[in-house]
């Protein structure tokens, strides 16, 4: 059998003659690329702040939180400082104690309630960190289990 041949007028193109294809109107590619990254990472990114944001505690220093006091009224925050000495109060409530006590660092100071139970290293002058939220009055108000207080430097190795 033969190989078939084209029968009738041939038409010759730019692509046969070895002209580089003309491209079509319309949007490049790179902006296309662009506009789905925009729109993924977008959507990711709303997608993981609308679910973090209610549990989002930030970590701060008690006299970094009272420079600007009124930028952390209400948030939750992790509070970190030293019991200041002799200002620690207990009293009974219940079935359980309410504290009263300072925390302060570099020379900033703020009061702090709690009603639970404390670790054994809870004491004057121990370094600690406190979960709760500053309230509008000023002091910070610690939330259940929220006391955790640092080893003394009585438990760590000794260095030679």
């Amino acid at each position: 059998m033969a190989p078939a041949t084209l029968q009738g007028p041939v038409t010759v193109t730019a692509e046969s003659d070895g002209a580089p294809p003309r491209r079509r109107p319309g949007v490049p590619r790179y902006l296309k690329i662009l506009a789905t990254v925009i729109i993924v990472g977008g959507g990711l990114g709303y997608l993981l702040y609308t679910t973090a944001a209610p549990e989002v505690e930030w970590y701060k220093h008690v006299d970094e939180v009272l420079a600007e006091p009124g930028a952390w009224t209400g948030k939750r925050l992790q509070l970190h400082g030293r019991v200041v000495k002799g200002s620690l109060m207990r009293r009974p409530a219940g079935g359980t104690f309410e504290y009263r006590f300072r925390v302060e660092h570099n020379g900033r100071s703020v009061e702090a309630r709690y009603a639970g139970l404390v670790p054994d290293t809870f004491k004057d002058e121990a370094e600690v960190v406190l979960k709760g939220r500053l309230a509008p009055t000023g002091s910070f108000e610690v939330a259940r289990d929220g006391v955790m207080a640092k080893c003394p430097s009585k438990y760590e190795a000794k260095r030679q």
